[in-house]
């Protein structure tokens, strides 16, 4: 996979890089700003070109990735082509989780049984739904003009 791909910027996870705040290419100077007061560090070492660029080195965790390391020792690349998928490391949390965290099993489900170029394709709308939807018991998330 080449960096300019898509694919590359696919998080082995599931969580699409480039919807992420931090990412460079979304990266606001605003945003930078709150994320260096919150860590502790200067802004100018607030960036991210995605997780497998970083080699799963991420501001926000200490040390390396447990993923990304379980990823690379397997010698998968994506979770969800390990035979112990779903595990342990994808579980969602009530407490302490992200958003992109506690949708990675949704987005690793999609690749895996419609292909990574159809998630790609419907990964905006999946965000939008997981951000904005209204959820409805049995339904599922529902925008008010989603005809879905």
């Amino acid at each position: 996979m080449l960096e300019t791909d898509p694919k590359y910027q696919i998080a082995p996870c599931g969580v699409n890089c480039l919807n992420c705040k931090i990412h460079d290419s979304n990266l606001t100077e605003e945003y930078k700003l709150k994320v260096a007061e919150f860590l502790g560090i200067a802004p100018e070492e607030v960036h991210c070109k995605g997780c497998r660029t970083e080699k799963g080195n991420c501001l926000f965790i200490p040390g390396e990735c447990a993923t990304w390391a379980c990823t690379q020792k397997k010698g998968v690349t994506y979770c969800f082509e390990c035979d112990e998928f779903p595990c342990r490391l994808l579980a969602p949390s009530a407490k302490g989780a992200n958003r992109l965290h506690n949708i990675k099993v949704y987005n690793l489900c999609r690749m895996k049984f419609f292909g990574i170029d159809a998630w790609l394709e419907e990964s905006a709308h999946i965000e939008k739904l997981y951000y904005e939807g209204e959820f409805i018991v049995g339904e599922g998330p529902v925008l008010n003009h989603d005809p879905e």
